[in-house]
């Protein structure tokens, strides 16, 4: 017999929700975990979150053991030091070993994922929110393996900047989109690199994927000589406002600097 969890998008085996409690967590389990860190909010990795729960029947432990888990990866984030937010402490070596040797393989960390819970039973399915969201040119769908690392990139963006777009603030789900600083057709290896991605919304994602704005190393908004002379007197009222503005720093995955820069050399319109 199986159940659905909705949020995680698996069906989990009722063996799984055996519980494990007082085992030492395993590789595969641990991979499961971070992939889950990366996908929701740090300040949402409680066991009341429903994601959190749905993991913990998926491994057989408790919420409160998962969410100590997430708390345990976010002590070694860059970004929570930044905003002097320690995570939990008690962190094992084996959290440390995946921390390191997937925080800068983004591909490896979610193939890995995806591969456990298939030999799980539990193959990861697109969530029915995510497939109703606007996808630009960035996010065109792909074959399946591809969405897979899709769907991560999306949520890992999405997340980090609590759903708003980082320009405007619109906090509208339908309207946002998960946009890469780098074309992954231009660097493949970064396609599932949150650091290689802006949350924007829709008009926005599509001004930055043809050049007509862009981020400075400042991270504020660069609009193209193109838009700055625009005779259109309501357009330069609409998007003037954001010339030069900061951007909406996202609480996780900043934007790396080498991306914004080869916006900037290789797509910008200047």
């Amino acid at each position: 017999m199986r159940t659905r969890a909705r949020g995680l998008g698996v069906a989990m085996p009722a063996s799984r929700r055996q519980s494990r409690y007082g085992q030492p967590w395993t590789r595969k389990e641990l991979i499961l975990a971070f992939d889950l860190y990366c996908r929701i909010p740090f300040r949402k990795t409680k066991a009341s979150n429903p994601w959190v729960q749905q993991f913990a029947a998926l491994v057989g432990r408790s919420p409160a053991s998962v969410a100590r888990k997430l708390g345990n990866f976010g002590a070694f984030d860059p970004q929570l030091q930044r905003e002097n937010i320690s995570g939990l402490t008690h962190t094992s070596r084996q959290d440390r070993q995946i921390w390191d040797e997937f925080h800068n393989d983004w591909n490896a960390l979610v193939y890995a994922a995806y591969k456990i819970r298939h030999s799980m039973g539990a193959g990861l399915v697109e969530q029915e929110t995510d497939l109703a969201q606007p996808r630009g040119a960035s996010e065109r769908l792909r074959p399946a393996k591809q969405r897979v690392h899709q769907s991560f990139f999306r949520q890992a963006v999405l997340s980090s900047y609590d759903w708003r777009c980082c320009i405007t603030g619109i906090a509208v789900p339908e309207c946002l989109v998960a946009s890469h600083i780098i074309p992954w057709s231009r660097n493949e290896h970064r396609r599932a690199d949150p650091t290689n991605g802006l949350c924007l919304s829709a008009t926005f994602d599509r001004l930055f994927d043809v050049g007509l704005i862009s981020i400075s190393d400042k991270l504020t908004v660069q609009l193209s000589t193109t838009l700055k002379k625009t005779r259109d007197a309501r357009t330069s009222a609409l998007l003037s406002v954001y010339d030069s503005a900061p951007i909406m720093q996202p609480r996780r995955f900043l934007p790396a600097l080498d991306a914004i820069r080869w916006h900037r050399q290789n797509v910008f319109l200047g």
